[in-house]
């Protein structure tokens, strides 16, 4: 899938059982759809990676940091860097990008 929007990408999210969806890997760059229902229980990744948030807020924990975001944001996390979202609206969705 060369061209990416929200609403393509969480329709075809809704088709899994995953809160994450794989949708494009070229050139040492992945990107995926990402969207937890009620606990994001991820951990860290061995590669940089951006969230740009689709939809909704919460509190973002990166690291030993940890603030408010909202739709619009980008927000970086080092590679094997401990992170989460945490309290975030029932619409939040967002974009990860992983690069090497």
């Amino acid at each position: 899938m060369a061209r990416l929007t929200p609403a393509l990408a969480l329709a075809r999210l809704a088709d899994t059982s995953s809160p994450f969806l794989s949708l494009l890997r070229e050139r040492g760059v992945e990107v995926e759809v990402y969207r937890p229902l009620g606990e994001d229980l991820q951990t860290p990744h061995e590669r940089d990676e951006l969230y740009v948030i689709i939809a909704g807020h919460g509190m973002f924990v990166n690291g030993d940091q940890r603030h408010p975001f909202e739709a619009g944001e980008v927000l970086f996390v080092p590679r094997g860097v401990e992170h989460r979202f945490e309290a975030f609206s029932d619409d939040f969705s967002t974009w990860v990008i992983f690069f090497d």
